[in-house]
């Protein structure tokens, strides 16, 4: 009995051993961190040819520095890059990093080129970056970067046409960039405003704003920043009214703790819907205002189970169908009647003055018979149903 006891007690001490070493294992792999950014996703996306361009090997992961780059935004999935080169010499490089979500690849598009150069959005992707030997688009989840070794207007063309060849192999997403983008205050012309999708991006636009650290980017939280002259505007827009609603009491809050301490506040503060609006150094409060009173919430209602008012919807649907397919059946028969009516009433005018110029030319005041104009005095308008006048010499043979 003794020496089983003794036993056990030497197989608990090697079980707590194990445990405390598995839990040193697991602290120590935390302490050093996630592994780098997979690049299998990435990678998929790295065909072995584009537009004439080769492979040159197979798909590698990017660099620390780009890393740190693309991990700028905290939805980035997968990353990687790869090296290409056509008969020519010309040797391109594509960078992919894979996201969350379509956004975030927007976002990492603006973050990497803000206030450098200008976002476009056609010829490749839904925006896109062109710099000499270098083109940055972002298409549904996924951001591109592709450089080339060589400058010139050819090697120009041929690296946006190969980002078009690649970009049509890419997932297809959104069709179009983030709509808070096009709520701001002349939304078509702000392509460059700086989008995030998350605390750190935010930061990086709008830096020394404590007010903005009391926003949550949980739960799909998106913001857009954009320069007007000296001014900054920021729109953050929540998934639902409810957390809008905690959001605006927490920065109201913010704001008037920011303002007993003397530390900066914003020109002016708005909830606009299901957004929170900013405006920073302003010249005035009421220029600020006049700003947020520029910006459009655009509600869109969706129902998580069946719609309540489906029957309702419908009904008026197949209401205002029904009368427009009538009012449509009516103005094309009355059309048709009145075209008809005007072509009858014109081809029977046409016909009656036709008719009328026939007998005309049959006319005469004997009834159509023979009529002796003895006098002679009578113009002879139409002579075919008179007889002819007797000459001198058959009227003095008469007489004689």
């Amino acid at each position: 009995m003794k020496s089983h006891s003794i036993s056990m007690r030497c197989l608990r001490s090697y079980f707590r051993s194990v445990a405390t070493l598995v839990a040193i294992g697991m602290l120590v792999t935390s302490a050093v961190g996630e592994p780098e950014t997979p690049i299998a996703e990435a990678a998929r996306l790295l065909p072995d040819t584009i537009d004439g361009f080769h492979a040159q090997a197979s798909p590698q992961p990017l660099s620390d520095a780009e890393l740190r780059s693309a991990s700028q935004t905290s939805l980035a999935v997968s990353a990687a890059m790869r090296e290409y080169a056509n008969d020519a010499g010309f040797k391109i490089s594509i960078r992919v990093v894979t996201t969350e979500r379509d956004s975030a690849a927007y976002a990492l598009l603006t973050q990497l080129t803000r206030n450098a150069d200008k976002i476009t959005d056609a010829e490749v992707g839904i925006a896109n970056v062109t710099q000499p030997n270098r083109i940055r688009f972002c298409k549904g989840d996924t951001f591109v970067e592709m450089k080339s070794n060589s400058g010139g207007a050819t090697v120009q063309d041929q690296l946006l046409s190969m980002a078009k060849s690649f970009a049509a192999t890419l997932p297809e997403g959104d069709d179009d960039i983030p709509v808070l983008v096009r709520h701001l205050p002349e939304g078509q012309t702000s392509l460059n405003a700086s989008y995030a999708v998350s605390t750190m991006e935010l930061k990086d636009s709008v830096p020394n704003q404590p007010a903005l650290d009391i926003i949550s980017f949980e739960g799909g939280t998106e913001a857009v920043a954009a320069n007007y002259g000296q001014s900054q505007m920021v729109i953050t827009e929540f998934t639902t009214p409810q957390f809008a609603g905690d959001s605006d009491r927490s920065i109201v809050a913010k704001i008037q703790e920011l303002k007993s301490l003397g530390q900066a506040v914003p020109s002016a503060y708005r909830r606009v819907g299901n957004y929170s609006v900013f405006v920073f150094n302003a010249p005035d409060e009421k220029t600020a205002n006049e700003l947020i009173d520029q910006v459009k919430y655009q509600k869109v209602v969706q129902w998580l189970g069946e719609d309540p008012h489906l029957y309702e919807k419908l009904e008026k649907y197949f209401a205002q169908t029904s009368a427009g397919v009538l009012i449509a059946v009516l103005e094309s028969s009355g059309l048709s009647l009145l075209i008809c009516l005007g072509l009858g009433a014109l081809f029977g005018t046409l016909l009656f003055r036709y008719r009328r110029a026939q007998r005309a030319t049959r006319y005469s005041d004997a009834g159509g018979t023979v009529r002796l104009n003895l006098d002679e005095l009578t113009a002879h308008g139409n002579s075919r149903g008179l007889l002819k006048s007797p000459s001198p010499r058959e009227s003095s043979s008469k007489h004689s």
